[in-house]
C-alpha cells in the first residue's frame, strides 16, 4: 500500500473524530489526532475481526482503554464496515445515539467494554487474556485451536497512572499472557498538564519489572516502525506486550503538545488551520474519499476470509472431538448443561450450624464439577473465603525448572487450571473478572471480605453498567468479625452494593439459603451477582418447621407465619440475624403476639416481584415492622415504613470477641423484643 493511502486513510481516520467532536461541541480532539497512525496499523495489518458479525467467538478483542478517545474507536468502526454508520457519527455524545461519550458495551456494535475510567480497560484486556488463555489450554487439542486470538488495549498516560492498571499488569507479567499486547499512547500530556508534573517514572522499565516485552516507537508516525514492534510483540509468546509510541496530543493542530487539546473541543479556527496543516479540504465535514473508504472497508472481506476458515476448522474440530467440541460450543452460547444443579448439597437442621462461607464453599465446590466454566479465586483469602475448586488446579504458566514455588507442585501450574491466584489486588481482581465476562464462555467469580468491597467498587459499578454475568463472593460480613476490629467489620458496605442500580446482591440466612443463592447467581443472565456470606457459624433452620430457602429465589418470604393469629408484627432480616428474629418470635409469641419473621437475603430479586408477591410478604396492613441488620439503616425505611423501626449499626464497630460485640450493639433475642415491644406500645 502506497504511502499516500496510508497517510489518506489516516487523516479520514482524524478528521472524522475531530469533525464530530467539533458538531457535538463536546469531546476529546487530542488523542485521535495523535493516536490515528497505531490505531491505523493495529485495525488494517493486524486486528482479526469480522465487522459483518461483531460477536464471531474467535476474534481478536480490542479494548480502548483511554476511553476518552470514543471518537477514534467509532470512526475505527464506522470505516471497517461495522453497523455504525455515518449519521451515527454525526450525532456523537446526543441524546440516544449509538456514539456515546465514552464507549459502551451493548450499546455499539463493535464496542467489547464500557471504558471511561481511567485503568479499568487494562485490567478488563488482562482478563481477555486470561479468558483466551484458558480456554486455549482447556480446548485446543491435536493441532486443532480453535481457540486463538489476541487481545489488544490501547492505553494512555492516564491508564498507567491509575493504580489498577499496575495491579492487573503486575499479574499479567506474572501469569506470562503472552497474547496480551498494549499500544501506550505515549504522549506526555494529561487533561490538566504535561506529565512531567506527576509522573515521571520510567514507565518501561516498570512494566518490564512486571515480566511485560517492552518496546518504545519514537515517532508515532512512522508505520513501519508500528507495524515491527507489533510483529515483535506476536513472536514474544511467553510474555505480555507494552509499545510505549511516541505521540503528539492534538498532532496538526495549533494546540499540539497541549493539555488543551485533551478534553475540549479546538476552536472554529484552529479547526480550520489543523485541516490547513494536513492537507485535508475544510468542507464538506465528515469527508470519507472513495480510495480511503475502499482500503478500510477491506477488513470486511479479510474478516469474512478469516470466519469461514475459522468455521471450516471448527467443523474438523467438533469431528475430531466430539465431547470438547459440544461442550465449547455450549458455553460459546451462553447456555447451563441440564443437570447443572441437581448435585447442589442439602444442609439437614443444625442448631450450632456452619458458617455460611463454609456452605458456600461446599455449594460453589458441586457446581464446579457441573460447570467448567466456573473460574476463579480470591484475592489471597481462599483459606478464609472458602472459594477453591478442589482439584482443579490453578490457573499459571508451565514453572520454569529453577522457579521457586514455595512447596507448591509445579506439575499442577497450567492454564488449563481453574482456580486463579489474584494476589492481594482487589481492585483488579474486580476488573479482570469484568474483562473474563465479557470475553465470553466464562463465568468468573472473585473473592474476598464484605469490607474490601470498597476496593472494588469502580468494576463492581461498570459490571452492572455493562450487565456482565459476573459473580462476586463477599465473605466476613459483619460485626462478628470479632477482634479484627473496626478495620475489618462492615458497616456501610451492604449499602454501598445496593445502592449500585443492576447489582443483584444476596445475603442468605443460612446453609441452605446459601444454596439457594448460588443457585440463583448462576442462573441469573446479563446481571452481575454480590454474594455476601458469614465468618460465623450460623444455625441451619429446620425447613419442616420453616418455610423452604427455595423462597429465596424471590428476594424475600415469609419464613416463619405467625401462630398466635393474624400477623401483628413482622420481623423482617438478613443473613445471620435471620436465626436472630426467630428466635425473637418465638419470646413474642409466647406472649401472645402474633409475629410474622421474613427472611430478606435479596432486595433487588424482592423488587423485581409482581406487587401482589410483595404485598403477600409484607402486607400494608400491617404496620408495626422490625428490620434487624448489622450495618447502616440507610435503605431499610422503604420496608419498615414510617411506622416500624431499624435495629441497625450507624456507628463503626470495635475490637472484642464476638459475642460482646453483638451484645454492645443491641443485637441479642432481649433487644430485639424490647424494640418490637415498643413498636406496639407495650
Amino acid at each position: 500500500m502506497s504511502d499516500v493511502i496510508d497517510q489518506l486513510c489516516i487523516n479520514t481516520l482524524r478528521f472524522l473524530a475531530l469533525d464530530a467532536v467539533q458538531k457535538a461541541d463536546s469531546g476529546h480532539p487530542g488523542m485521535p489526532l495523535g493516536a490515528a497512525p497505531m490505531a491505523y496499523v493495529l485495525w488494517t495489518r493486524w486486528l482479526k475481526h469480522n465487522p459483518a458479525d461483531p460477536h464471531w467467538f474467535d476474534r481478536d478483542r480490542f479494548v480502548l482503554s483511554a476511553g476518552h478517545g470514543s471518537a477514534l474507536l467509532y470512526g475505527l468502526l464506522h470505516l471497517s464496515g461495522y453497523a455504525l454508520g455515518l449519521e451515527d457519527l454525526k450525532q456523537f455524545r446526543q441524546w440516544g445515539s449509538r456514539t456515546p461519550g465514552h464507549p459502551e458495551r451493548g450499546h455499539t456494535p463493535g464496542v467489547e467494554v464500557t471504558t471511561g475510567p481511567l485503568g479499568q480497560g487494562i485490567a478488563n484486556a488482562v482478563g481477555m487474556a486470561i479468558a483466551e488463555a484458558h480456554l486455549a489450554a482447556c480446548y485446543n487439542r491435536d493441532g486443532h485451536t480453535p481457540i486463538d486470538h489476541h487481545t489488544y488495549a490501547l492505553v494512555g498516560d492516564g491508564d498507567l497512572m491509575e493504580g489498577v492498571s499496575a495491579e492487573a499488569a503486575s499479574l499479567a507479567g506474572h501469569l506470562r499472557l503472552g497474547k496480551l499486547i498494549c499500544l501506550y499512547d505515549d504522549n506526555h500530556v494529561t487533561l490538566a498538564a504535561g506529565t512531567a508534573i506527576s509522573f515521571s517514572e520510567d514507565r518501561l522499565a516498570r512494566f518490564a519489572a512486571y515480566g511485560w516485552h517492552v518496546q518504545q516507537v519514537a515517532d508515532g508516525n512512522d508505520l513501519a516502525a508500528i507495524d515491527a514492534a507489533l510483529q515483535a510483540a506476536h513472536a514474544d509468546t511467553a510474555r505480555p506486550s507494552l509499545i510505549a509510541v511516541r505521540t503528539h496530543i492534538g498532532y496538526g493542530s495549533p494546540e499540539q503538545d497541549s493539555f488543551k487539546a485533551h478534553g475540549a473541543p479546538l476552536s472554529e479556527d484552529d479547526v480550520r488551520r489543523t485541516k490547513q496543516a494536513l492537507g485535508w479540504p475544510l468542507q464538506p465535514t465528515f469527508e470519507i474519499p472513495d480510495v480511503a473508504l475502499q482500503t478500510w472497508r477491506q477488513a470486511l472481506t479479510r474478516g469474512r476470509e478469516s470466519q469461514v476458515a475459522w468455521d471450516r476448522d471448527f467443523a474438523a474440530y467438533l469431528a475430531a472431538q466430539p465431547q470438547l467440541g459440544a461442550e465449547l460450543q455450549r458455553r460459546i452460547a451462553g447456555t447451563l448443561p441440564a443437570g447443572w444443579d441437581d448435585a447442589l448439597p442439602q444442609f439437614a437442621a443444625d442448631a450450632r450450624g456452619i458458617a455460611t462461607r463454609v456452605a458456600s464453599g461446599k455449594v460453589l465446590n458441586a457446581l464446579a464439577a457441573k460447570l467448567p466454566e466456573l473460574f476463579g479465586g480470591s484475592a489471597d483469602l481462599d483459606p478464609s473465603t472458602k472459594t477453591a475448586l478442589l482439584g482443579m488446579g490453578d490457573f499459571n504458566p508451565p514453572a520454569d525448572p529453577g522457579t521457586d514455588l514455595q512447596g507448591s507442585d509445579k506439575a499442577g501450574w497450567s492454564h488449563a487450571g481453574r482456580n486463579l491466584h489474584f494476589g492481594v489486588r482487589e481492585h483488579a481482581m474486580g476488573a479482570i473478572a469484568n474483562g473474563m465476562a465479557a470475553h465470553g464462555a466464562m463465568l468468573p467469580f472473585t473473592a474476598t471480605f464484605l469490607i474490601f468491597s470498597d476496593y472494588m467498587r469502580p468494576p463492581l459499578r461498570l459490571a452492572a453498567l455493562m450487565r456482565l454475568h459476573a459473580l462476586f463472593v463477599f465473605t466476613h460480613d459483619s460485626l462478628a468479625v470479632g477482634e479484627d476490629g473496626p478495620t475489618h467489620e462492615p458497616v456501610e458496605q451492604l449499602a454501598n452494593l445496593r445502592a449500585v442500580p443492576g447489582l443483584v446482591v444476596i445475603r442468605p440466612g443460612d446453609a441452605n439459603e446459601s444454596a439457594e443463592a448460588w443457585r440463583t447467581a448462576v442462573a441469573l443472565r446479563d446481571q452481575p451477582v454480590a454474594l455476601v456470606f458469614t465468618r460465623q457459624d450460623l444455625p441451619v433452620l429446620d425447613r419442616t418447621r420453616y418455610a423452604s430457602a427455595a423462597g429465596l429465589r424471590q428476594g424475600a418470604y415469609v419464613l416463619r407465619e405467625a401462630t398466635a393469629g393474624a400477623p401483628q408484627l413482622i420481623l423482617i432480616a438478613s443473613g445471620s440475624e435471620v436465626h436472630l428474629i426467630v428466635a425473637a418470635a418465638e419470646r413474642l409469641e409466647a406472649q401472645g403476639i402474633a409475629t410474622r419473621c421474613v427472611s430478606m437475603p435479596s432486595w433487588e430479586l424482592f423488587e423485581a416481584q409482581p406487587q401482589a408477591v410483595r404485598a403477600a410478604v409484607l402486607p400494608p396492613g400491617v404496620r408495626a415492622r422490625l428490620a434487624v441488620e448489622m450495618g447502616v439503616a440507610q435503605g431499610w425505611s422503604r420496608y419498615v415504613g414510617d411506622a416500624g423501626a431499624v435495629l441497625a449499626v450507624d456507628r463503626y464497630g470495635a475490637s472484642a470477641p464476638a459475642a460482646r460485640l453483638l451484645q454492645e450493639y443491641g443485637f441479642t433475642v432481649d433487644h430485639v423484643c424490647q424494640r418490637a415491644l415498643a413498636l406496639l406500645g407495650r
